[in-house]
């Protein structure tokens, strides 16, 4: 981000950078905070949370359900899981994710994080879009990723 020249100086610093300095330690509730927020300030990332909510899905229904490319959902991903938001599953070939659940060890920060997006969320056109496009395109598969690549 660029700011118009005012003669002042400005520092940015990206949350993450924040994050290392400032906390510095993996596994304290600052850096949890830290990492959720920074997961959660994506639209695209918080359409994926909100469209694996009751279901697990391969990375390839992600992909075509974002329109980006892989490796862009892929970086996605990697900052949801990184975050606890998002389990993810090797399967062969393919990759497979899902909302953590208390029986997969959640902190309570990342269950409250993902209750205040489905409550908040869920009524955005985009997000029953997505809903719509998960549920049409998965139709007629099994569980299994059945896509061609």
């Amino acid at each position: 981000m660029r700011l118009p020249c005012t003669g002042q100086r400005f520092f940015l610093l990206d949350i993450s950078t924040f994050c290392d300095i400032t906390i510095g330690r993996k596994g304290s509730l600052m850096y949890s905070v830290l990492s959720i927020a920074k997961a959660m300030s994506d639209p695209n990332r918080l359409r994926v949370i909100c469209v694996l909510r009751g279901r697990e899905l391969c990375a390839c229904d992600i992909i075509e359900m974002l329109g980006l490319a892989q490796a862009t959902v892929s970086r996605h991903m990697s900052l949801l899981v990184q975050a606890e938001l998002v389990v993810g599953r090797k399967q062969g070939r393919w990759m497979y994710y899902r909302l953590p659940e208390k029986k997969d060890g959640s902190a309570p920060e990342v269950r409250e994080a993902l209750k205040w997006v489905h409550d908040h969320a869920m009524s955005d056109p985009q997000i029953q879009t997505d809903d719509k496009f998960v549920k049409a395109h998965r139709k007629g598969k099994d569980r299994e990723c059945t896509r061609n690549h």
